[in-house]
């Protein structure tokens, strides 16, 4: 089973559940779940081939819903389910196959969709970081800085790093064979999911346009859609209180 941790004591609301994009884990997550705990337990796994989750020979939103599923059986369901990027796939595939399981559903900035990007590039620069030679996570933040990696993304990044252990917590292999599917959506899952769904996009992100919108509401009728102002794809990271309390207001209607 996935790896998490628990935020507050069970409440009258519904465990939310909280999943985490590529190349994330729980913990990127941990300042926003501690404050939403307030109005019932909190979850944040670690997906699958990352963080402290066990490692697998596939990434599929097949395989990821199903890891959910499970989560949620143990936990008790049903529940309501945030996802970010690759961790909102997961989270729309789950809704779409087992609706049961879900009460209400927030998908940050990812549409139901295959793209044509790929993240490829970053896991070259995380393998081209010399594990041996650090003693600290600014020593692996230089590096992926010498590579050409953002400065946002070299502090996301070195928080899945194991100093003392000199090792990725991600599993760099399996992240880069499965590219395909994670960049992806499949076409099998059709759904509809009927509960409340809402789309949070950052303002200043493309990765949910209108020309999205039919595909979205064709699989989730009662969808309603966001936007943070001044944000791009890393919207929680960027405004952590603006998306906390837009997500409260959504869950509490």
């Amino acid at each position: 089973m996935l790896n998490y941790t628990t935020f507050g004591n069970p409440t009258d609301a519904p465990p939310l559940i909280i999943a985490h994009g590529l190349f994330g884990s729980g913990r990127n997550w941990g300042v926003i779940a501690k404050r939403l705990s307030d109005r019932g337990q909190t979850f944040t796994p670690d997906m699958r081939n990352h963080g402290q989750s066990p490692r697998m020979p596939t990434q599929t939103y097949a395989d990821m819903a199903a890891d959910l599923a499970e989560l949620i059986h143990h936990i008790g369901g049903p529940v309501d389910l945030c996802g970010h990027s690759m961790g909102g796939k997961a989270a729309m595939a789950l809704a779409l196959t087992h609706p049961d399981l879900i009460r209400r559903l927030i998908i940050a900035d990812i549409a139901p969709v295959a793209y044509t990007h790929t993240q490829s590039m970053f896991i070259d620069a995380m393998r081209g970081v010399d594990l041996s030679t650090l003693t600290r996570r600014s020593d692996a933040t230089e590096q992926l800085a010498a590579a050409g990696v953002d400065p946002a993304l070299q502090s996301f990044f070195t928080q899945s790093l194991d100093i003392p252990n000199q090792r990725w917590l991600l599993n760099l292999d399996v992240l880069e064979a499965e590219m395909p599917h994670i960049i992806g959506w499949p076409e099998d899952i059709t759904g509809p999911f009927p509960g409340p769904t809402f789309f949070l996009s950052g303002g200043a992100s493309d990765y949910v346009t209108h020309a999205h919108r039919p595909q979205i509401k064709s699989l989730f009728p009662a969808a309603r859609f966001g936007k943070l102002p001044g944000t791009g794809h890393w919207l929680h990271a960027e405004k952590p209180r603006d998306f906390e309390a837009a997500v409260r207001v959504f869950l509490d209607a």
